[in-house]
């Protein structure tokens, strides 16, 4: 049972869902009306601006009749109808969080304890099977990585993982670039040497959001892959050292890259970015890539680069990570953001060929949200 109060002198209703009771402003409910007269058919765009909303509005009336929200607005008289359901799901009156570093419940924030439970998916069922490339992809969503087996063995077919959910980001290195060892290489990661866990390009603002990593050889001894979660570890540091956590997302680090003629790409964002609210959005790590730190003040710097030593070991702790060997045909996706990944080193014996490519989260959520809304209205 669903009952409405007018509160605030008609500036705010009450919502009572059965003894839970949320509030909601009268500017905020004109404004997110789904009348025609205000959402475009289609594709739900707004056709009104706040400037066509009187300042002085109120709410005249309201009930709730069944699974409807019956408001009418004053000085116009404007009677508009609301979805109660999605009333409730657009919820904003909530206890705030005052802990720095929280995370959404569509996050999960995991260790070396994950490591049987890699989002693992078949090349095949995806690409032919909605339902399958939807569980996959909320599985990356979930824990910010995924796996493919079974793919094909031929260069190019990363292509075919981005097509998935998205497209390709290019970058200075193109549309994609070899992963394998070079006599003179412009970059670390084309040796056989063994990478610390890290993020890619923190040079670039923005960074790529997503890397794809697609195995075509790997007879060599060695090499095995590894995915830390950032966020667990941020997590950690604030646990264990509260002010390092502060210190290494208050202040910028800066980030830069000029390996290549015509390249200097320079950045400057926190270690580990926090929303306006607290929230965890970002870690940003990469030893090779780091600039010199300059907007740290003297006052702090010996304490920042303590909790810059103590993240990495964090990230180094074996208990943090996950570890895998790409057989060929084998790729994995990681939201770069988040997770960090790392190779360990491999023998010059053998071949190891990788190639890889960038694209965006925001092109895996959006494929993902359309086919879980796809899958749910041909359940009904």
């Amino acid at each position: 049972m669903a009952d409405v109060k007018i509160i605030e002198d008609g500036a705010a209703i009450a919502l009572d869902m059965g003894g839970a009771v949320s509030r909601y402003h009268a500017v905020w409910l004109r404004d997110n009306a789904w009348d025609e007269q205000t959402r475009a058919a289609g594709n739900g765009q707004r056709l009104i601006t706040l400037s066509d909303i009187p300042e002085d509005i109120a709410i005249q009336h309201a009930s709730v009749e069944g699974d409807r929200l019956k408001v009418t607005f004053a000085p116009n008289e404007e009677q508009i109808d609301y979805d109660l359901n999605w009333i409730v799901a657009h919820c904003y009156d909530l206890p705030q969080l005052s802990e720095k570093g929280w995370v959404g419940d569509e996050i999960l924030v995991w260790d070396s304890a994950w490591q049987g439970q890699v989002p693992v998916a078949d090349f095949s069922q995806v690409t032919q099977d909605k339902e399958a490339l939807a569980t996959w992809l909320d599985g990356i969503v979930q824990f910010g990585f995924g796996k493919l087996t079974g793919g094909p063995v031929e260069e190019g077919a990363l292509f075919q993982v981005a097509d998935l959910f998205g497209y390709v980001r290019e970058t200075n290195y193109g549309r994609h670039f070899e992963v394998r060892t070079e006599v003179h290489p412009s970059n670390l990661a084309f040796t056989g040497l063994g990478l610390q866990a890290h993020t890619d390009n923190p040079y670039r603002d923005p960074v790529p959001t997503v890397q794809i990593l697609y195995c075509l050889e790997n007879s060599a001894e060695g090499g095995e892959n590894m995915v830390v979660d950032g966020f667990a570890c941020a997590q950690r540091l604030q646990r264990e050292d509260p002010r390092g956590f502060h210190l290494l997302s208050s202040y910028c680090a800066r980030f830069e890259f000029a390996g290549e003629d015509g390249v200097c790409l320079r950045s400057r964002r926190p270690m580990i970015e926090l929303a306006p609210d607290g929230a965890l959005v970002g870690v940003r790590f990469n030893n090779r890539s780091a600039a010199a730190i300059t907007d740290v003040p003297y006052g702090d710097m010996a304490a920042y680069y303590a909790a810059y030593r103590r993240l990495g070991k964090i990230i180094d702790d074996p208990e943090m990570e996950i570890t895998f060997k790409l057989e060929p045909g084998e790729c994995f996706v990681v939201d770069n953001t988040r997770v960090l990944h790392a190779r360990k080193g491999y023998s010059g014996s053998g071949s190891r060929w990788l190639q890889g490519c960038y694209a965006d989260m925001d092109g895996l959520r959006s494929t993902h949200a359309a086919l879980v809304q796809e899958i749910i209205r041909a359940a009904e």
